[in-house]
């Protein structure tokens, strides 16, 4: 029984984990709450300001069974698409621009799903405010009407303006933008507007007031950044006219006149006012307060003055009337003004200003006189009066004087009834007969304060006089001329011309000529024409410029000088010339020799020279060059041999006929037989000198053995001195204090270095004592025992005599003065034959090398024998 019922428990069991198996369960959003960005989005909420394509959320839910998920979002039909999801990760981004002002929220539909169950949440999205929304005024435009009585302080209108946003972007405060002269005040907080206390307003003044009001928000952050948003409008303020001004007279100030033909009742003037508040004008009533003495009478409406007598009873000459102005109102009279009106008696303007001369009335006035009077002088040959016979201000006229400008001027410039008319001399310059020989003017004289403006007017005419005021005046300052040097005598030069614009005998020139130049030269003393003396020889070799002065003179002695420049013409009259017709010149084998030729013409291209070779022997040899006059060999010839093989001659010396020839016109020319005598510049023989010979066109290849010849000389001479220095260091033990006496050697020897270079013979150069010049070569003593202590010997004193110059040596070989100028006569007698010996020594020994070692190792073994001999214990 019990494994049966444990098979049952057992089956039971079993059918119920197969029924648990088969049943499958929908999937969840996870709910994280308020402020989660990762959930079902419930209470979700998003800025305004958030830009499209921002990931805001993330969706995020879980399978009960561990299935895959994949999540969706729907919105009403009609209604607008905000979000996108992306079905896999459940990020949720924003796909269209928010506007918390037009929408707040967002309802949505979320969904999550494992592929067989499906989960729909409906959700709502806050917008959260940002502040974009700037202040908008209401009631635009903003219009305002105040009475220009309106107390100070009072307020007059109130703004208004909202703004859309939350919180401190939707607050709304005011000011006024700043003005210099402003009217009115704003209150920041209600919009209230006010006239400024202490200000007040005036129709007369201005009539409208243009306020710039700005509203401003509270500010707040948008896409991030902090901001305030203003918005402007313009109030217009019209100020309304009221009953406060007294009446204004128009066009003052008031002036009237009375001329002798008035009769009574004849207008006077009209004086006109009007109501200052021009919006309800009042009339006006018109009254004479005083000023008219029964003379005058005035209009009570249209303000018109009219004479009430005859002018001949008028007592004065000048009236003033207060004429007074009252409103007429419904009250009767109320403000008023008063204005003066100005009446003058006058007489009327009905004659002309007239000129007067010492005969009566005169319209042309005449005066002969001298050019260039003082400046300031009168001109007392005019006699003239100018008169105007009506009075006061009609008898007033101005006096000018038209013509060339600031010559004369006219005193007095503005007369009263009568004047005697002065005309002054103002330029005397001007005034010149040799520009004009009369001057016309025009007397004007023309009334100024006359509506008529009568006038009159009289000619001058002022005949000049000449003077001789002018002086000769060449044509130019200097004159340059060109003559040929061959030109006969009597030869035209140049010709000067002077003008002088006097009249008669004072315009008359005479020339003459003078100056340290002018010897070879005369001027006709009319005419001006300069020419060459009849004995003048012209040569521009000798002198090529000429300058001196011609002097134009009239008859008073006035005059004006130029200067002549004469230039003396080079023509080709010399052909050139070599110091002799046979010329010898000893040519070195690369190098050129140079032959010259003299032209004695002055200028180029008369003295320009150019060479050539005519004829030469042999031919074909020699290039020339034809500026510098340089004979060389022709490129191909660069040796003895080269040379030798052209010719049979063996004393190549060869003839060539050279031709100087100038480039003048025509052309001369000369020819010189040049000599020359080929050689080389060193004649050295043996390899030494076949090897300079080669190396000639390869300087890099001779340089290299000469540094190879100094490496091997310096290392010889380190290692002889090391050898000599160890050698001493041995032989100068310490031993028993010894004395020792230095002993004067029985013969000094002198050593004389000769060097290899610039000689016949190929050796480098040898060390030779007195002895060996006397032909004692094998008389060489035997070397003595190392001295113990050896010494250098004192550096040998200098006697050499002032004729003796010691010579210059390379630094390789060096040179020493003889010692002993005693014995220099015997040396120079052996000199040659040791010369000899030595060169066909040299001629049958070793190269360069080789010798230049030995010749160290003499002179050190000679130095060391020298100094051991001079020792003795």
């Amino acid at each position: 029984m019990k494994s049966m019922r444990k098979k049952q428990i057992l089956i039971l069991l079993i059918a119920l984990c197969m029924s648990m198996a088969q049943s499958d369960f929908a999937p969840y959003f996870y709910d994280n709450g308020a402020g989660s960005s990762n959930g079902n989005m419930a209470l979700f909420s998003i800025s305004e300001d958030t830009s499209i394509g921002t990931h805001v959320y993330t969706l995020n839910g879980s399978d009960p069974e561990g299935e895959p998920v994949t999540y969706g979002m729907t919105f009403d039909k009609g209604s607008k698409e905000y979000f996108s999801v992306e079905p896999k990760s459940g990020n949720v981004t924003l796909i269209q621009t928010l506007d918390r002002e037009v929408q707040d929220e967002i309802i949505a539909f979320v969904t999550i799903t494992d592929g067989r169950n499906k989960v729909v949440e409906n959700v709502r999205v806050f917008i959260t405010d940002a502040n974009d929304e700037k202040p908008e005024f209401l009631n635009l435009p903003l219009i305002v009407d105040v009475p220009e009585d309106k107390a100070s302080g009072s307020s007059i209108y109130r703004v208004q303006a909202v703004d859309r946003d939350l919180g401190s972007g939707g607050s709304v405060s005011y000011y006024l933008q700043s003005m210099p002269s402003t009217k009115f005040t704003i209150d920041g907080h209600s919009g209230v507007l006010r006239i400024r206390s202490g200000e007040s307003l005036d129709y007369e003044l201005s009539r409208t007031h243009f306020v710039t009001v700005v509203a401003k928000d509270g500010g707040g952050k948008y896409h991030g950044k902090y901001q305030v948003m203003t918005s402007t409008a313009i109030i217009t303020i019209n100020v309304l006219d009221t009953q406060d001004s007294p009446p204004v007279f128009v066009g003052t100030p008031y002036f009237g006149f009375v001329y002798e033909v008035s009769v009574p009742g004849s207008e006077i003037f009209t004086v006109f006012a009007k109501d200052g508040d021009q919006n309800n004008p009042n009339a006006m009533h018109y009254s004479i307060l005083s000023g008219s003495d029964g003379f005058f009478s005035i209009n009570s409406s249209s303000g018109c003055i009219s004479l009430t007598s005859f002018p001949v009873q008028l007592k004065n000459e000048l009236y003033e009337l207060k004429v007074k102005a009252a409103e007429v109102g419904p009250d009767g009279f109320s403000d008023y003004s008063v204005t003066t009106v100005t009446i003058r008696v006058v007489d009327l303007n009905n004659h002309p200003p007239t000129f007067y001369g010492e005969n009566g009335q005169q319209n042309r006035f005449e005066l002969t006189m001298y050019e260039h009077p003082p400046e300031g002088e009168i001109l007392r040959g005019l006699k003239i009066t100018v008169n105007d016979s009506d009075q006061g201000a009609n008898a007033k006229f101005r006096l000018l004087l038209v013509g060339p400008s600031r010559v004369l001027r006219v005193v007095p410039q503005t007369v009263l009834n009568e004047a005697q008319v002065t005309i002054i001399v103002e330029n005397s310059s001007a005034i010149d007969y040799e520009k004009y020989q009369f001057l016309t003017f025009k007397l004007l004289a023309v009334e100024i304060d006359t509506p008529e403006r009568f006038s009159a007017t009289a000619d001058i005419v002022i005949n000049l006089l000449d003077t001789n005021d002018n002086i000769p005046k060449f044509s130019s300052e200097f004159y340059i001329a060109r003559i040929p040097e061959n030109s006969p005598g009597g030869s035209n030069v140049v010709s000067v011309t002077a003008t002088d614009p006097d009249s008669g005998l004072w315009g008359a020139v005479k020339y003459s000529i003078y100056g340290s130049g002018a010897d070879l030269f005369l001027i006709h003393p009319t005419s001006g024409i300069i020419y060459t003396q009849p004995w003048a020889s012209l040569d521009a070799e000798v002198k090529s410029k000429y300058n001196f002065y011609v002097k134009a003179e009239d008859t008073e002695g006035k005059y004006s000088l130029a200067e002549v420049f004469v230039t003396v013409l080079d023509q080709n009259d010399h052909p050139p010339e070599f110091n002799q017709n046979f010329l010898e010149r000893t040519m070195i084998i690369g190098a050129p020799v140079k032959i010259e030729a003299v032209d004695e013409d002055a200028e180029e291209p008369n003295n320009l020279i150019e060479y050539s070779i005519m004829k030469a022997d042999p031919d074909n040899i020699f290039d020339i060059n034809t500026s510098t006059g340089e004979i060389k060999l022709k490129p191909y010839i660069k040796s003895m041999e080269i040379v030798q093989n052209i010719t049979k001659q063996k004393d190549c010396r060869w003839s060539v006929v050279v031709q100087a020839r100038d480039r003048g016109s025509p052309s001369f020319s000369t020819t010189a037989v040049v000599k020359i005598d080929i050689t080389e510049a060193n004649r050295l023989k043996g390899p030494m000198a076949a090897f300079l010979m080669q190396s000639r066109d390869n300087p890099m290849k001779a340089l290299g053995l000469a540094i190879s010849i100094i490496t091997v000389m310096v290392l010889v001479t380190v290692m002889i001195s090391t050898i000599i220095y160890f050698r001493n260091t041995k032989s100068n033990r310490i031993t028993p204090a010894r004395r020792i006496i230095r002993k004067r050697p029985k013969d000094q020897r002198s050593w004389t270095f000769r060097p290899w270079f610039g000689r016949s013979d190929q050796s480098f150069g040898k060390f030779f004592t007195d002895d060996e010049t006397s032909g004692n070569h094998s008389s060489l003593r035997a070397k003595p025992p190392a001295p113990s202590a050896p010494v250098l010997p004192p550096p040998p004193p200098v006697h050499s005599r002032p004729s003796e110059r010691l010579r210059s040596v390379p630094t390789v070989s060096g040179s020493m003065a003889s010692r002993n100028t005693s014995r220099s006569s015997s040396w120079k007698t052996s000199k040659n034959t040791d010369v000899a010996q030595r060169s066909g020594q040299n001629k049958d020994g070793s190269g360069i090398s080789s010798a230049l070692v030995s010749e160290l190792k003499m002179r050190i073994e000679q130095k060391i024998n020298e100094a051991n001999q001079g020792y003795y214990y």
